[in-house]
């Protein structure tokens, strides 16, 4: 008997808290994919690292034998400057000072990867000035950029998905959640197409040392706003209308994105999804319980005898009385009584 008792308790309280429930199982989720992408990411790219090292060690060291006038340590000291400067994006190689990090086009290529939050981190800024603005033009920036564009989606969205569902569904008589499904695997494949596929092999045949692999890579880091910048375009030496290439490139970045947000957008209007996000949030107090709820506290404070307390309407409109109410003292207030 006590231990139907226990079970029974059990059972509502588990589902008495469902969401909380699920809460916990999705950090949990969340915590296990992270520790697995860990031990992929290590198990994959250390074996790499390693031999790089291997290599890197080799070379410094038959470098220092066929040049045994040049110590360790001042080739220590040269290759951490140069490191140090290629961290800001400038490079000692001849092949590279041709092209500058800070003209007009590869500024605003790298305003347009601060206000997206891309970053690729191949350029930073060099003086203390410009690091000063570039923390101000991001605290302005970034709400603003966002809230372009959410209007840009939230237009885009009435013609690219809200109307031609509700045509579906009016004119054919299909199921608008099918509707909506199909729509949106249709949207999906488009977006993939023109913004990642087409992109890559586009990519691939500008820049020399890409093939379609690293070209189509660049394009997922670099719409989904991670921005690694282990790969970024127009870099090259001696490349061809490199000013025309980065500023297409900065209209591909922002038009790419604003076709990844709606395509999630797209994607989170779906009725399957909606119900997989409720199971997961805290449940809003409808209008109707809260209702409820002032009715039984009127109840409770009905039942109660005259004069002890003061009803929830006399309590919400007693502050807001410009002047009290006096009666004559022969009259039949009890207070004046």
């Amino acid at each position: 008997m006590l231990q139907s008792l226990t079970g029974n308790s059990c059972v509502r309280l588990i589902q008495s808290n469902k969401s909380a429930w699920y809460f916990l199982f999705l950090v949990l989720g969340y915590i296990l994919y992270l520790i697995f992408g860990a031990v992929v990411f290590s198990s994959v790219e250390l074996p790499y690292e390693d031999l790089l090292r291997q290599q890197l060690r080799g070379i410094k060291r038959q470098f220092l034998q066929e040049h045994k006038c040049l110590s360790e340590e001042r080739l220590e000291r040269f290759l951490s400057k140069a490191l140090e400067a290629s961290n800001y994006g400038v490079s000692i190689l001849n092949n590279a000072s041709a092209s500058w990090n800070w003209d007009f086009t590869s500024s605003l290529f790298f305003a347009s990867t601060v206000l997206s939050t891309t970053g690729y981190g191949h350029t930073a800024p060099l003086s203390d000035g410009g690091k000063a603005f570039c923390i101000i033009y991001s605290v302005i920036g970034i709400p603003f950029t966002l809230l372009f564009l959410t209007a840009v989606v939230q237009r885009i969205m009435v013609y690219s998905t809200w109307r031609p569902i509700m045509y579906i569904h009016t004119h054919w008589g299909l199921s608008k959640p099918l509707v909506a499904v199909v729509h949106a695997t249709l949207l999906a494949v488009v977006a993939v197409s023109c913004f990642f596929l087409i992109p890559a092999a586009i990519f691939s045949a500008l820049e020399k040392n890409w093939n379609f692999l690293e070209s189509f890579y660049f394009c997922f880091i670099s719409l989904s706003t991670i921005g690694l910048g282990d790969y970024v375009p127009g870099e090259a030496f001696n490349q061809r209308f490199r000013e025309l290439y980065k500023l297409g490139i900065t209209v591909y970045l922002l038009l790419g994105l604003i076709a990844m947000l709606v395509v999630l957008e797209t994607f989170c209007e779906l009725q399957q999804l909606k119900q997989l996000r409720k199971m997961f949030y805290l449940k809003k107090e409808k209008p109707q319980d809260r209702l409820t709820i002032m009715e039984h506290d009127h109840l409770a404070f009905s039942s109660m005898p005259d004069g002890t307390v003061n009803s929830p309407q006399e309590d919400k409109t007693e502050p807001f009385m410009d002047f009290p109410i006096l009666t004559s003292p022969g009259g039949d207030d009890p207070m004046i009584k």
